[in-house]
């Protein structure tokens, strides 16, 4: 299997594990999106080398959310406590926006085990935007 069909066979079956529970839709950089707990997300399946393909999922937790001093401790905070990616916050100025990141190699697990991964990726989004909104 070439490196570009791995990533695309990887990507289509992890839409296929979150449309268990969220519909999806592909989006125009080939990624797939959908709304999971109030949070915008993005799935990418990368092939890095041959055999070695990994997924990225990307959740903004929150957006245009003004600087401050408790907001950057409430991302710290959960940045420290998340078990499955990371928490930051990006932006410029007086707005920022609050973002999970989440890579993980996902050759060779199967639909179960990939939705599982999925699943508790999705959880900590969930968990983690929690005091990010007013």
């Amino acid at each position: 299997m070439s490196d570009d069909t791995a990533a695309e066979e990887l990507q289509r079956r992890a839409a296929q594990g979150i449309e268990l529970y969220v519909p999806t839709t592909l989006n125009d950089d080939g990624s797939f999106g959908f709304s999971y707990a109030g949070s915008l997300c993005s799935v990418r399946a990368t092939t890095l080398a041959e055999g070695l393909d990994v997924l990225t999922l990307t959740a903004v937790l929150a957006w245009d959310r003004n600087t401050s001093a408790t907001l950057h401790r409430r991302v710290a905070e959960r940045n420290a406590a998340c078990q499955f990616g990371s928490v930051s916050a990006i932006g410029e100025g007086r707005t920022l926006d609050v973002v999970l990141r989440y890579t993980f190699p996902a050759t060779g697990l199967g639909d179960d085990a990939l939705t599982t991964m999925l699943v508790l990726a999705l959880t900590e989004v969930e968990r983690s935007r929690v005091g990010l909104i007013p």
